[in-house]
């Protein structure tokens, strides 16, 4: 285990995992399993959200209740795979403010190119959680957390559902101050930038494309 890297090792998390790596898993079942394992992950990333207390009425008395402190969090979607993560944990945290960056991998150099940006306000103020199912190569996540910092994020987490040793490297390189939550920490990248054993392309089995 690596300070910046935890791996969640959930009994839960791991055997829906397992179900999604297997190449016969249906879309919609791929897509379900993505939105349960995604609420899961989410509890491992939030549990030290910082808290403060609130008078309240219970049916019988009053008292000083616990409830989340600060600015709203921010959930940020790196495009379009990262919606899977997103839309699950949106479930769990409906309250969250949502920011999508568009990269697409240029196959040839594996480098990320932005298409698309929008994030919420105040990200200085907030917490902010950048969701991608796979961090392969690294670049890309890397590429997006800078964009992010620009506009004034400090307090950043990166949550993902696969790892390879290649991507944890990059992004401790570029961003040693931004830990990295997942389920798992694959053996390396193939020729072509892929997580082995992985589980394919997130994006294609998650919206039946090819």
């Amino acid at each position: 285990m690596q300070d910046h890297l935890t791996i969640v090792k959930h009994p839960l998390v791991q055997h829906k995992l397992t179900l999604m790596r297997q190449r016969d898993t249906s879309t919609a079942v791929f897509r379900q399993l993505l939105r349960e394992i995604s609420q899961l992950l989410a509890y491992e990333v939030t549990h030290e959200l910082p808290m403060t207390t609130r008078p309240i009425e219970t049916p019988l008395q009053k008292m000083d209740a616990p409830v989340l402190a600060g600015r709203k969090l921010a959930l940020i979607s790196i495009l379009r795979a990262g919606n899977g993560l997103l839309d699950g944990m949106l479930e769990l945290i409906p309250s969250a403010r949502v920011g999508f960056v568009g990269l697409f991998r240029d196959e040839k150099t594996l480098k990320p190119v932005k298409y698309y940006f929008k994030v919420p306000d105040m990200l200085g103020e907030r917490l902010s959680i950048v969701v991608d199912p796979m961090l392969a190569t690294g670049n890309s996540s890397a590429a997006a957390v800078e964009m992010i910092k620009q506009e004034g994020a400090r307090d950043i987490r990166f949550l993902c559902l696969l790892a390879a040793p290649e991507g944890v490297e990059r992004m401790k390189e570029a961003h040693p101050d931004v830990p990295i939550v997942t389920a798992a920490l694959d053996d390396r990248l193939n020729d072509k930038g892929y997580i082995l054993p992985g589980l394919g392309d997130a994006g294609d089995r998650m919206f039946g494309t090819k």
